[in-house]
């Protein structure tokens, strides 16, 4: 009688820097998170209708009852050998309404279930993590908004192997995630066209998927933050 195999527990670590860019430890990550596979087609639908329901309806074109004028028929109906026409503002003539064109009432939102929310960025923090895009830091601070020391603190973490890009200058680079709000760091950061500062709670898989290197700050509070929005 064949006997059925129990999967082994497999124990995830990586290593945790300072914000010098000096290793200072370990962090032992939950496997409900950085266990998951990748799920393209969850992703895909997540991201999707994020951007819909990002999306402003400001296109507004005016129909033949909205443009100005028209109210006088252009000529009569009969005798002139001419087209018969009722209104000057209709579609077929220059400066008349617009047929079938985009209207600012049009709603692009959709609904997202939480659950499905939370599997799509456990899953991008998951497949970043393999690829090696995930830094853990065990605290960031700074002594007020100070944008050159937030510089200087990008070119350390770019001193630590594997991520050096962290401290390039290239688009949508670097998405820090804080265990709690910290106006100081995000006022620091938020003039980086290259950096974007958010918290764990926020955290969400479109801006994930946005940028090359996630940075996990707290990492047990931030993960222990993820875990519970998978509940």
């Amino acid at each position: 009688m064949a006997t059925k195999k129990t999967k082994k527990a497999v124990t995830l670590e990586a290593p945790v820097y300072t914000q010098e860019g000096k290793r200072s430890g370990t962090v032992t990550l939950p496997e409900k998170v950085f266990g998951l596979s990748w799920n393209a087609d969850l992703v895909h639908q997540v991201v999707v209708g994020m951007q819909a329901n990002a999306r402003l309806s400001s296109a507004h074109t005016k129909g033949r009852g909205e443009v100005r004028g028209g109210g006088k028929k252009p000529w009569r109906q009969k005798g002139t050998g001419r087209a018969r026409h009722g209104s000057s503002r209709s579609p077929i003539w220059r400066k008349g309404g617009v047929t079938h064109g985009p209207r600012n009432e049009k709603e692009y939102s959709v609904a997202i279930p939480r659950r499905m929310r939370a599997k799509a960025l456990a899953t991008v923090i998951a497949k970043k993590y393999q690829s090696g895009a995930v830094l853990f830091l065990d605290k960031l601070t700074l002594p007020g908004i100070k944008a050159k020391i937030a510089k200087e603190t990008l070119k350390k973490l770019g001193t630590i192997e594997g991520y050096e890009s962290v401290a390039s200058r290239k688009r949508h680079n670097a998405l820090i995630a804080l265990p709690e709000v910290d106006a100081n760091v995000k006022k620091s950061f938020q003039n980086f066209g290259n950096v974007i500062v958010t918290t764990a709670k926020e955290l969400n898989a479109l801006d994930a998927m946005k940028y090359k290197t996630l940075v996990m700050v707290g990492p047990e509070v931030s993960m222990k933050t993820i875990e519970t929005k998978l509940n």
